[in-house]
Order: C-alpha cells, then sequence, then structure tokens
C-alpha cells in the first residue's frame, strides 16, 4: 500500500509527507477532507492534464490586468475545479494572493477557508475590499467564514489604534465599505473617524485638517512630522509647497513612496533644492536593500519622470540589485527577441527581461536580436561586475523593429559558433515566415551540441497554435506565455528560468503549506 502511494505522489514529495500524516488520523471523521481531496487527485490526475492546468495557472503571472480581477476568475475557477491541490499550494507562493483569497474563501473545502482566513489578515484594506467584491459580484457567494475573517481584520485593527488611523488615512473609503457591506458595527474611534466626520484630536485625519488650516511653513511640516501624514494626502490639502515642507514629507516617506512618487516630486522642485534632494538620495540609498521596494517600479519611476542622470542612475541600482536578491539561474540561457515589423513591444520587454535575467544567472547568458538575421547584443562592463539595466538600455538603443522573420535564425548561429546552451526563451509572436524555422534549428542544435534546450515563448501581438504543435511533436519542452500586462510582472518569469525544470518549479510550489488558524486554547 505504501509503495503504491509513494509512486502515486511522485510529483511531489511534500504531497507524500502530508499523505503520511493523514494515514494515522480518523479518516471517518469530519475534519478529514483535506486527505480525501489528496488521495483523489493522486488516483485520477492524468498527467498531460494536471500539466495543462498548471501552466494555465503559471500563465497568469503575466497576463493580469490590473484592477481588472473579474477577467482572471473563469482561469481561478477552473484551476480550483480541475486541480484543487496544486491551488492550494500556490497560493501562500505567489506575491499577489487577492484573487486567490476570494477563490479559497468560496471553496468547498474547509481547509483552504481556513487557508483564505489567514492569508486574508496580510492583504492591505483596498485588498480585502477588492476580495469581498469578488465574491460578491463575480464568484456570486460570501460565506460566513469570510465575513468572519473580516470582521476579525478589523477587529484587529481597532485594537491597534495606530494601525488603525494609518489605514483610516490611507484607505478610509475602503474601510467604510467593509463596514457597510457586511453591517459590522464599528468601536466608537472608528464610528467617529469614518461615518460621524468627526476624528479624535490624537487621530492623523484631524491632524490632516489641522494641516489644512496650517498658514505657515514651519506648522505645516511640524503637522507632517508629528502625524506622519502619507505625500499623497498630504499634498493634496496644501495649496502650496515650500522646500521645508518637502523636507518633511520626504524625511515621513518610505523607500517606495519616494520611488512611486518621484515624478511629483521632481513637479514640486524637490531635484532643484540641494538639501532635498539629498534627503531624496538617502531614501533612495535605503531602498537597494528594503525588501518592501518593488523590482519594476523604480524602472517605472525613470520613464515617468525625466530625471538628472545622477538620479536615474540611482534607481537603475535599486533596480538591479533588487532584481539580484530574488532568485539564480544555473542553466546557460540564450534569449533570442524578434525585432521584425511591429515588434517594437516585444523588444522593449526583451531590455527588461535582458537586465532581470543578467542580474540573477550565474550561468553563461547570450542575447540575440533577430529578424531573418540574427545579431548578437552584448554589454560591457569591466570584469566581476553584472551588467545594470542601464548598459542594457544602451546596448538596444539601435535594435528597431523592421524586417522578416526566421525564428531559428539565432539558434543556427549559435550553432555554427558551438555555444552550449539549455534553455531558450523567445519574445516574439511566433509569426516565421522564413527559413530556418525554428523546429528544424532546434532539432540541429540537439544533434550536434547534444543537448535539448527547454523553450519558453513570450507571446507579444499573436500567436501561432500550429507553431506550437509543430515544436512538441518534435519532443520540445515548450512554455507560451500570452504577455498582456506590463512591465510589472515581467519579474515572474524568473522563477521559471531559475527552476531546472517545469516539474522542478512545480515541486517547489508543492513545498508551501496551507497558513492554519492557530488553535485557540480554553
Amino acid at each position: 500500500m505504501f509503495l503504491l502511494l509513494f509512486s502515486l505522489a511522485r510529483p511531489g514529495l511534500a504531497l507524500f509527507n502530508k499523505l503520511l500524516d493523514c494515514r494515522f488520523a480518523n479518516l471517518y471523521t469530519a475534519g478529514t477532507s483535506w486527505c480525501t481531496l489528496m488521495v483523489v487527485m493522486l488516483m485520477t490526475q492524468n498527467p498531460s492534464t494536471e500539466t495543462d492546468v498548471r501552466i494555465q495557472i503559471l500563465n497568469s503571472f503575466l497576463t493580469t490586468p490590473h484592477r481588472k480581477l473579474e477577467e482572471l476568475a473563469p482561469l481561478h475557477t477552473s484551476a480550483l475545479e480541475r486541480d484543487p491541490l496544486f491551488y492550494g499550494h500556490l497560493a501562500p507562493w505567489y506575491f499577489e494572493k487577492l484573487l486567490f483569497v476570494a477563490h479559497l474563501a468560496t471553496s468547498e473545502y474547509p481547509e483552504f477557508r481556513e487557508a483564505a482566513w489567514m492569508l486574508l489578515q496580510q492583504l492591505a484594506p483596498y485588498e480585502v475590499a477588492r476580495a469581498l467584491d469578488h465574491t460578491k459580484k463575480v464568484i456570486g457567494k460570501t460565506p460566513r467564514s469570510l465575513k468572519g475573517a473580516i470582521v476579525h481584520y478589523l477587529k484587529t485593527r481597532e485594537g491597534n489604534i495606530r494601525q488603525f488611523d494609518g489605514a483610516a488615512l490611507r484607505a478610509r473609503n475602503d474601510l467604510k465599505h467593509l463596514y457597510a457591506s457586511l453591517r459590522i458595527k464599528p468601536d466608537p474611534r472608528a464610528q467617529a473617524i469614518l461615518f460621524d466626520e468627526n476624528p479624535p484630536e490624537d487621530s492623523p485625519l484631524y491632524a490632516l485638517k489641522r494641516l489644512a488650516k496650517a498658514e505657515s511653513a514651519e506648522e505645516q511640516a511640524s503637522v507632517i512630522l508629528e502625524q506622519r501624514i502619507p505625500y499623497t494626502t498630504a499634498v493634496g490639502a496644501l495649496k502650496q509647497i515650500t522646500p521645508v515642507v518637502l523636507v518633511a514629507l520626504i524625511t515621513a516617506m518610505s523607500p517606495q513612496e519616494v520611488i512611486n512618487n518621484m515624478a511629483s516630486l521632481q513637479k514640486r522642485g524637490a531635484l532643484d533644492h540641494a538639501e532635498v534632494k539629498a534627503l531624496i538620495d538617502q531614501k533612495l540609498a535605503a531602498a537597494t536593500t528594503d525588501q518592501r521596494v518593488s523590482t519594476m517600479k523604480a524602472k517605472k519611476a525613470i520613464q515617468a519622470a525625466q530625471l538628472d542622470s545622477e538620479t536615474e542612475q540611482k534607481l537603475t541600482e535599486i533596480t538591479d540589485q533588487r532584481v539580484a536578491a530574488k532568485v539564480e539561474i544555473k542553466r546557460p540561457t540564450a534569449l533570442f527577441v524578434d525585432k521584425s515589423g511591429s515588434m517594437s513591444q516585444a523588444i522593449e520587454i526583451a531590455k527588461q527581461l535582458a537586465s532581470l535575467i543578467s542580474a540573477v544567472t550565474s550561468a553563461a547568458f547570450y542575447v540575440y536580436a533577430f529578424d531573418t538575421a540574427a545579431f548578437e547584443i552584448k554589454v560591457k562592463v569591466p570584469a566581476g561586475q553584472r551588467a545594470a539595466l542601464s548598459d542594457w538600455e544602451k546596448a538596444f538603443q539601435f535594435i528597431k523593429a523592421n524586417g522578416g522573420t526566421s525564428l531559428g535564425v539565432a539558434a543556427a548561429q549559435m550553432l555554427k559558433n558551438k555555444i552550449y546552451t539549455e534553455q531558450w526563451i523567445f519574445v516574439t509572436d511566433e509569426g516565421e515566415n522564413t527559413a530556418p524555422y525554428l523546429v528544424n534549428a532546434w532539432k540541429e542544435y540537439c544533434e550536434k551540441i547534444q543537448v535539448a534546450p527547454s523553450i519558453i515563448i513570450v507571446q507579444v501581438g499573436g500567436s501561432n497554435e500550429r507553431f506550437a504543435q509543430g515544436l512538441q511533436a518534435q519532443g520540445v519542452e515548450l512554455t507560451r506565455y500570452q504577455f498582456s500586462g506590463d512591465g510589472y510582472s515581467i519579474v515572474n518569469v524568473l522563477p521559471l528560468l531559475a527552476a531546472p525544470s517545469k516539474s522542478e518549479l512545480v515541486e517547489l510550489i508543492m513545498g508551501y503549506a496551507l497558513p492554519e488558524r492557530p488553535k485557540v486554547t480554553v
């Protein structure tokens, strides 16, 4: 019996361990649905179907539209129905948990609802509000367990005055929505702040009123520092912002807030004042080691504002260092970017991918742009240093979209130069129209280099099913992603490249345990 279970559980050692735990439990009690679920999944799973579902879920990393959660509901619903075991482990592994909370909270499995209860406590108020709305408007049900989780969420914050006041200052409407939608009675302080428009004198919202009435810059700065009023909230209450006020605002900001508001700070003259700029530089220096700083938002800040070269370099360094802290790619990798006509977006995506990959690889890394010919793209950096994002920007500056498409031409050039790689990532619309074709180039490369590279395709602007079927028919380990998001999601490609294989990435995800609520001791 154990040998059979072990054979069935080979897709995940963590799953086998969990199953053994269930083996010694009373399988006839009401609390055994998790064990039963795993037994059913093990005995009914089809490797091909399982792989398809899991790739679809991973594909959502690149296709999540910001603020269009309803478009991903069918994917989550289907994945939860077809592979609940994998979906349950994916939820705590994935960095964006909002949709997972909504779908786990409405699941038929008690263990999933318990996990949603725990994961919800980690969300920001606006995320909790969006998760609640998603269950009501899209999924169509809001179970009592979800309401209980939100009640606990709100009461925990009511019990911590500083935490509640900070949340009310940044997300007042979202908190009001949660209380009102679920008819949760607020405590007296929450009632006064959110509904009576009469905040206590020790609250930041009362201080915001003082800020709007303050006449001197010194008084304004004092209020900002005393209550740590957020930048976006403060600037909305002030008619004029002086250097003194800017110093107070930046002092109260986190490194991420400084990055997010770089264009606004520049517009208000913050980079033109030596003392203020020095303070910004200090925040940017702290951002390189701050784990809360978003990898790609520094890049977005560069694009949003016309910054001086020194500040732009600091933001570039933040991106490079944050990327390098994420994963390590140990397999020789080649990045191929389609520069044929209408592929301008592919070139922009490839710039970001090149900078991300080069920052975390400890193996050989090659970059080629191609149309009907291949052009290797190299960056020049001192020995022992990694190429920075700015270096890749310069290397790509002369690459323009034009010409036909030969997806195999870069592989043929690597074969000619006897370059060994184990994985290829293409940024393309899959519309090849000129030889050498990829399927032929891949076969010849495998025969002569004695390696079978896996292929990841980031689809930009279109797809070609016949092209993909041809690759799979030759035994190519193929992963395809329809990229319809923005630069924030590009970083999620890295774990796929860092994993030696797709099965090992699944193993990594399966190793994440479902969070459980603490047991209440009587």
